[in-house]
């Protein structure tokens, strides 16, 4: 799915991520939590791969974490991407839950363009912190800002 004004694209928001989505709205990161064994789970599911319980809470994050991975997508992109190559594409590990990762893009404020960094300052290890904006249709997503 796409934004018509961005050209971007959106997630699709089922019922077990629902929640994250809200939180994000909100400028906080948080990632489901089993109620029963406390175990942080990433992406959002209804029962807990540890224990198997079906309860669950919403734990909030700090927002700081390392960059893990990240691209420099290449041509052919969809439109509202080629417009703004070089961009980059980053997978994070988060400080509180390392075994916890989202991907997103590291930019220099968090309503600038995805082209806003230059890719020469990315390096694996590199310390961020998570920042929201709004993707089109109420829904915020994060994005990444580099720490100093």
């Amino acid at each position: 799915m796409t934004d018509s004004d961005t050209g971007y694209l959106t997630p699709v928001i089922d019922e077990d991520g629902a929640p994250f989505w809200s939180y994000a709205a909100q400028g906080q990161l948080r990632v489901q939590a089993c109620a029963s064994c406390n175990e942080l789970r990433f992406p959002p599911r209804p029962c807990c791969p540890h224990c198997r319980s079906f309860d669950s809470t919403w734990r909030r994050m700090s927002g700081r974490g390392r960059i893990w991975s990240y691209v420099l997508p290449h041509p052919p992109l969809l439109p509202g991407y080629a417009e703004q190559a070089p961009y980059n594409a980053v997978v994070v590990e988060l400080a509180d839950a390392p075994h916890i990762r989202l991907v997103g893009n590291v930019v220099a404020a968090p309503d600038a363009p995805l082209n806003s960094v230059d890719p020469a300052r990315l390096r694996v290890g590199a310390p961020v912190r998570v920042a929201f904006t709004e993707a089109g249709g109420g829904v915020a997503v994060p994005r990444w800002l580099l720490e100093r």
